[in-house]
């Protein structure tokens, strides 16, 4: 038996909220469950944020005998400090050319690396050291 920790749907519609669960990978997903660890909101609340609670022993434990979370859980779990990041590919599409810049594994968008003034210097030199050993 594979255990996942995955979510179980609840609200109305249009009003989604989650619990996290820890569940037997056959069973449907509102289905029969062996553990509740947490409840996940993504409806903003009124300071903007989105709300989620988790029950930190029991992921830790759930973990450690070889649950497998899914891939919502687990950006879930990152952001609460449980898991490392997850690996984020830039471009999961057929076909097109790659993207090679790098992403924030929070934010999901592109960073752009800040480039210093010292690092442009240091490559001037060098081509001028090139030039003058080629003259001589």
């Amino acid at each position: 038996m594979v255990v996942r920790l995955r979510l179980s749907r609840f609200g109305c519609k249009n009003k989604p909220f989650y619990r996290v669960m820890a569940a037997d990978s056959r069973s449907p997903r509102d289905g029969k469950h062996l553990e509740v660890l947490g409840y996940y909101n993504p409806l903003p609340g009124q300071d903007g944020g989105k709300r989620m609670g988790l029950n930190f022993d029991r992921v830790k434990y759930w973990l450690s005998v070889g649950a497998q979370p899914s891939d919502p859980v687990q950006r879930i779990l990152f952001r609460a400090g449980v898991l490392p990041p997850p690996p984020m590919l830039a471009m999961e599409r057929k076909g097109g050319p790659r993207d090679t810049r790098p992403v924030d594994p929070l934010s999901g968008k592109y960073t752009n690396p800040k480039k210093p003034a010292d690092a442009a210097a240091p490559s001037e030199t060098t081509e001028t050291d090139e030039n003058d050993s080629s003259s001589a």
